[in-house]
């Protein structure tokens, strides 16, 4: 075979494992959205009648805990894409994702087999929680590498955009749902069906990941000393790339559960919108902010990845807290929009290309070990407990303390961002 045939080949191949891994990805994450886009409507179906906050703050903390099994799965499947292969791993987590869909679909009311229900709705969050915290590292491990090196912040920036597309998705059938059925059937079993497709969904997910090619830098490497692969220990040796995963995800994480899965509920519970026209506003951002992941991570291959960061920081700090503010005070669905609108696009430059950032810090015996272990932690003890926070403020009457308490973790990475080296031209991976 020539070299062109094989180039070919390889960019047959890589385009195929691209578009495989982006849609189980997008699928992992639908069905991890969906839990947050109908609580609205299942919180009084778990819980005792009571303050409406209350409700929500109930299914807000089992969306914290969900979250707190993230490290184990960012461990769990990190030491298994490390050692057994990006593609094992990739392929048990989505099918851990379609058992935790079903149990949340099936499970009765409160009313019906009581505590049982909400104890059943945990398990659930936490099967959940195990199988997202092991998608991220390995995922973005397997996009960064299969992506061509001067190509790598466009590739990996579609982990996002099919991140943000499951949360779309969820919201777009909501919004569908909320045409077709009446609030009472919304409320008493509609809440249901999204949970039914999301697990029918990873099925697929499950036969594309099953056909996927494994990454070309797992197999270059497969034949080293397993003891070195994806253990604790090899990833204690880089506490300097560990540390700036943790800084530079802090901000980030907390800055996108804010204006993402929370924004649905301020519209609904701050600003007094309807849930429709909180839906609608929701998905039209989202939508537009997943087209923008690609633009941001092209433009990260062409100036560096650290300006885009320290722009995200810089902006960050110094707009967060005029957004929320007006946003509270606003009646207008359009003022709304361009509020988050201006907020998601200073967001972009995390989000666009944080897998990618982390993933070039980390060599490939270590790598999804190394990207999504800190990153899980991180994100369970800032990004899961985002909208619990704000609306523990808000039931306390200071919610202007979030809008602070916001800042503060933004203003933390950008410290992060101003003293980090660009990985960019440092990369670990070849």
């Amino acid at each position: 075979m020539s070299q062109r045939q094989h180039t070919e080949l390889s960019h047959a191949q890589r385009l195929k494992a691209i578009i495989s891994g982006s849609v189980g990805n997008l699928v992992e994450w639908y069905d991890w959205y969906a839990y947050s886009a109908f609580s609205l409507y299942f919180a009084p179906v778990f819980f005792p009648k009571s303050d409406p906050t209350a409700q929500l703050l109930n299914t807000a903390g089992i969306f914290a805990v969900g979250f707190l099994m993230r490290p184990v799965g960012g461990w769990l499947f990190g030491l298994l894409a490390d050692k057994k292969g990006r593609k094992y791993a990739m392929t048990l987590s989505v099918l851990l994702m379609s058992f935790g869909s079903l149990l949340i679909a099936a499970t009765p009311s409160y009313q019906s087999i009581g505590v049982t229900a909400p104890l059943l709705l945990l398990i659930a969050r936490l099967v959940q929680g195990l199988s997202v915290g092991g998608e991220y590292g390995t995922s973005a491990t397997y996009l960064s590498e299969m992506a061509t090196p001067h190509r790598r912040g466009f590739y990996s920036s579609f982990q996002y955009v099919t991140l943000i597309g499951g949360q779309l998705i969820a919201l777009g059938i909501q919004l569908i749902m909320q045409q077709l059925l009446s609030d009472e059937q919304m409320h008493h079993w509609g809440w249901r069906l999204p949970f039914i497709i999301g697990a029918a969904l990873s099925l697929i997910a499950l036969y594309l990941r099953s056909h996927m090619e494994e990454s070309t830098a797992f197999t270059e490497q497969a034949s080293g000393p397993a003891s070195n692969k994806g253990s604790l220990r090899e990833l204690l040796k880089h506490p300097r790339a560990i540390a700036i995963v943790i800084g530079l995800t802090l901000g980030g994480t907390v800055a996108f559960y804010t204006y993402s899965t929370y924004m649905q509920k301020f519209l609904v519970n701050t600003v007094h919108l309807s849930m429709q026209q909180s839906t609608v506003i929701t998905c039209a951002t989202l939508f537009i902010f997943a087209c923008l992941q690609p633009v941001f991570g092209l433009l990260s291959d062409r100036i560096g990845r650290r300006p885009l960061l320290i722009c995200f920081g810089a902006l960050g700090t110094f707009a967060t807290i005029p957004l929320l503010e007006a946003l509270s005070r606003t009646n207008s669905p359009f003022t709304a929009f361009g509020l988050i609108m201006a907020a998601l696009i200073i967001v972009s430059g995390y989000t666009s290309i944080n897998a990618v950032v982390k993933a070039e810090l980390f060599p490939t015996e270590i790598r999804a070990l190394g990207v999504g272990f800190p990153y899980s932690v991180t994100v369970a003890l800032f990004g899961g407990t985002a909208e619990y926070v704000a609306l523990w403020f808000k039931n306390n009457g200071h919610e202007p303390y979030f809008y602070i308490y916001v800042t503060c973790c933004v203003f933390t990475s950008l410290v992060v961002y101003l003293f980090m080296r660009d990985t960019r031209r440092t990369s670990l991976m070849h």
